[in-house]
């Protein structure tokens, strides 16, 4: 094979040739994803706004207080079905622009609940609680859609060794997002008061930006041109090619997905293949099921929802809660830098083992402090408070760099083309699934088990970490196809434990000599390119 030829006026370097396309990707995946972390962020005082309970005609221990949280969860999985079906059928940009447009109704579903008549906190006869649990649905259809699609995006436009970089950093923005919302929540209600519906209305309009501005910014990205391929769409595939490389690797590039698409089987692979045991995709599924499982269980659905509440468990007062909670957002946001600096450095699984033992730790200790603050000295203790207060903020940051990132990385790795878009929503769906399930069932547990429930979530994590070590191979570092290898030696070999597996070949990451070995393979790939291949190559960045 010739060598290529050095870089000139004529054929710029790769990097010259992308980098702002690829930069507008990113951005846009980010803003997507703070979306996300700006519901979740959001409905944490609008929970204990006394003119939000008054509108939907509760009071604040009620147990309806969960279920309209939770029942966004609802959404989101109906919603991941929905656009991964759409997404295959008619489009990338076409799935992720409804789930945009559906966002939009659903967040100003929420805000009109109980608007009129002005400053009467109206309960419409219960409509205005029927109307927020509609708009939660809706908006979780929207939210649901957009999650089931970028982290598969983002994956297939990163390189083998940096997929797990870009997406912890866009998972940062996420945690930006719910540091905004609760900040924004907070401002206003100390401004405002807890007795003002403008102090729950305005955090919520307010996240009308974050679609505006993802709809403006998908204008200017092209098509997938992977998709347009598949859909035959050749013309349309390389006017793609042109946007994201220029002419002069455009070419090139096609090639490289034509053939990639001429070697995908044109066998249809369904949901419920995918939950057949006797199917080669049921194997990943469970790892995807488990995966979204196990982040449940360790508690932080709750911390991220209820965060104020959880600091009260330890004896604070509300205002200090409140202000702690705002601190533990934005620590966990500068925490999360060390979730993309080491994720493809130490690999998914040591991160989620360590994670889990960490948060084991934190959660018990939570419950000893938690039971002396409120059992035992019967009263406010400044020790017990600020003993309490740094444990769960430590834990939050260890959850942030150990366990948000992986489990949405992961799915994105592991199935064929066929398979990855539908993979992605299953991931979605038993979020959803099991984010309904904590957010439900934990007011329940502030009511009935106190600080106990720290003690649960200590036991779940145990358990998190067990399954993880026991079962969730290592895919940091290795292509598509090497990651499916595990599948496919798992059943040859009639076991799904990791270190009895290929010699326990997907216990870590690869050697840096077979990095190496990666690397000059790639060389090859240009002559024999495999689907595997990155749409994009991300360059490293100083």
């Amino acid at each position: 094979m010739p060598n290529s030829p050095p870089p000139d006026s004529d054929n710029p370097p790769q990097s010259e040739q992308w980098v702002s396309q690829d930069r507008a990707v990113v951005r846009f995946s980010s803003i997507a994803i703070a979306l996300y972390g700006y519901d979740q962020g959001m409905m944490s005082l609008v929970n204990t706004n006394r003119s939000y309970l008054r509108t939907m005609g509760i009071s604040e221990d009620s147990s309806l207080v969960g279920v309209i949280v939770s029942v966004y969860y609802v959404g989101c999985l109906l919603g991941a079905i929905a656009a991964s079906y759409w997404a295959d059928e008619k489009g990338r940009k076409r799935a992720i622009s409804a789930c945009l447009y559906t966002t939009i109704v659903g967040n100003l579903l929420m805000f009109v609940s109980g608007l009129f008549p002005w400053k009467s906190d109206a309960t419409w006869c219960g409509g205005s609680l029927a109307l927020m649990f509609f708009g939660r649905v809706v908006l979780g259809l929207g939210v649901g859609g957009i999650d089931a699609t970028i982290p598969v995006y983002s994956s297939e436009l990163s390189k083998d060794g940096a997929r797990g970089t870009a997406l912890a950093k866009e998972f940062q923005a996420n945690i930006g997002g719910l540091f905004l919302a609760f900040a924004l929540n907070w401002v206003l209600t100390l401004w405002l008061g807890k007795d003002s519906q403008w102090a729950w209305r305005l955090p919520i309009v307010i996240m009308q930006v974050f679609p505006w501005v993802l709809i403006f910014i998908i204008k200017s990205l092209p098509e997938s041109p992977r998709w347009l391929i598949s859909q035959d769409r050749m013309d349309e595939a390389r006017e793609a090619l042109v946007a994201l490389h220029r002419e002069v690797r455009a070419g090139e590039v096609f090639d490289e997905l034509h053939w990639a698409q001429q070697q995908e089987t044109d066998e249809k692979i369904g949901y419920m293949d995918m939950l057949n045991p006797d199917e080669s995709q049921f194997h990943p599924t469970m790892v995807t099921i488990m995966g979204q499982v196990n982040q449940a269980l360790t508690g932080f659905g709750a911390v991220s929802v209820y965060g104020p509440q959880i600091f009260e468990l330890l004896g604070l007062n509300v205002q200090w809660a409140e202000i702690l909670t705002l601190i533990n957002y934005f620590i966990y946001m500068i925490a999360m830098r060390g979730a993309w600096m080491s994720i493809d450095v130490v690999g998914r699984r040591k991160l989620m083992c360590w994670g889990s033992m960490g948060l084991a730790t934190c959660f018990g200790l939570l419950a000893i402090f938690g039971g002396l603050a409120l059992d035992f000295f019967h009263e406010p203790n400044l020790i017990m408070e600020i003993l309490g207060s740094a444990v769960l903020i430590a834990s939050t940051s260890i959850f942030g760099v150990c366990w948000l990132a992986t489990v949405w990385l992961i799915p994105t790795e592991i199935y064929p083309s066929g398979a990855r878009a539908q993979g992605s929503a299953i991931s979605v769906i038993v979020w959803g699934l099991a984010n309904f399930a904590v957010t439900f069932l934990t007011p329940l547990g502030f009511n009935y088990l106190k600080y106990w429930l720290f003690l649960v979530f200590t036991v779940t994590n145990v358990f998190a970490g067990w399954w993880t070590w026991c079962f969730s191979p290592e895919t940091g570092g290795r292509s598509f196809e090497e990651n499916q290898e595990f599948f496919v030696s798992a059943r040859e070999e009639g076991s799904w434990v990791v270190k009895k597996v290929d010699g326990g070949k997907f216990l870590r990451l690869p050697p840096k000599q077979q990095d190496a070995a990666n690397a000059e393979d790639g060389k090859v790939a240009k002559d024999n390119p495999s689907e595997a291949t990155p749409l994009l190559q991300q360059p490293s960045e100083s």
